[in-house]
C-alpha cells in the first residue's frame, strides 16, 4: 500500500465544470471540495459539511452523483480525477482548502492546481507556495464576517494580507483578489485592503453578490449596487487593475 493511501482527507464533492468566478471565467476544470471552514460569512452559500461521504460526478453535467466513502485518500483522489479530459487546471475549493494544505502538498497531478481559499491560514499557505499555479484568494472584510471582535479583526486583516504575500503572483504563479460587494460595501472599507495586498496580486476581482430565483433583487436595489460598484471600481483603478465579474455559473446553472 502507498504512503498516499494513509493521508486523508474529508472531500465533500468531486465533479467537472467551468469556472465561474474571476479572471478564468469559463476555463474547464475539475473541482474537489474539501469540507470544513475557519470561518463564518454572512454571505456563504455553499454546503461544505461532511456528511460521511463525498458526492463524484464522474460523467460532467449528468446529475448523476456516486456516493464514495469519506474521507478520501490521495490515491483514491488521484484515481477518480483521472476520467477528466482537457482541464485548465483542479480547482481546490471548499469550505478552506488551507484546512488541508499536507494533504494538497501530497497530490500528483497531471493538471496546474487552482487554489480557492479565504487567505487567512498563513502557516498553511507557506507549504504550498511551490505547489500552486493559480490562486484565488478572497479578502473577507472584517464586516461580512458573524461575530469577529476588534482585536480579532485585525489578526484577520494581517493573516490575509500574509498569506497574499506569501502566494503573491510570480513568474510561475497567478495570485489575484476577490472581494464579494453589495450596495452597502463602501470604498473607506475596501481601499486599505486593495492598498494592503496590492503589490502581490494580478488584479482585483470586485464580485458583486449574484441572486438567482426568487431571491433576485428589486430595480431599485439593483440600480443602487450597480451605482456603488462602479464606483467602487472607477477609485480602485487608480491602486491597481479591477475588474467586475459576478458569478457566472449561477446565471446558468451549473455547478
Amino acid at each position: 500500500m502507498a504512503a498516499s493511501d494513509f493521508m486523508l482527507a474529508p472531500i465533500r464533492e468531486v465533479f467537472c465544470s467551468v469556472q465561474g468566478e474571476g479572471p478564468y471565467v469559463g476555463a474547464r476544470q475539475a473541482f474537489v471540495r474539501f469540507s470544513g471552514c475557519n470561518l463564518n460569512c454572512n454571505y456563504c452559500d455553499t454546503d461544505f459539511a461532511n456528511p460521511g461521504t463525498c458526492d463524484y460526478e464522474q460523467v460532467e453535467g449528468s446529475g448523476s452523483f456516486e456516493k464514495i466513502k469519506n474521507p478520501v485518500s490521495i490515491g483514491q483522489l488521484e484515481a477518480i480525477l483521472k476520467p477528466f479530459k482537457k482541464l485548465h487546471s483542479v480547482s481546490l475549493t471548499g469550505g478552506e482548502p488551507l484546512l488541508h494544505a499536507d494533504f494538497i502538498e501530497k497530490l500528483n497531478l497531471d493538471s496546474p492546481l487552482y487554489l480557492e481559499s479565504n487567505m487567512t491560514l498563513p502557516e498553511q499557505a507557506r507549504k504550498l507556495t511551490e505547489k500552486v499555479t493559480y490562486v484565488s484568494g478572497d479578502f473577507k472584510l472584517p464586516e461580512s464576517l458573524r461575530g469577529i471582535g476588534s482585536e480579532a479583526r485585525e489578526a484577520h486583516m494581517e493573516n490575509t494580507v500574509e498569506c497574499f504575500r506569501l502566494l503573491r503572483t510570480n513568474h510561475s504563479r497567478d495570485c489575484f483578489c476577490k472581494i464579494v460587494v453589495d450596495s452597502n460595501t463602501e470604498l473607506e472599507t475596501v481601499t486599505p485592503a486593495v492598498e494592503a495586498i496590492a503589490p502581490y496580486v494580478s488584479c482585483v476581482i470586485l464580485q458583486p453578490e449574484t441572486p438567482i430565483g426568487r431571491d433576485v433583487m428589486n430595480p431599485q436595489s439593483i440600480q443602487a449596487s450597480v451605482q456603488n460598484i462602479m464606483g467602487l471600481q472607477k477609485n480602485l483603478l487608480e491602486i491597481i487593475d479591477t475588474r467586475v465579474i459576478p458569478q457566472t455559473h449561477r446565471m446558468w446553472g451549473c455547478l
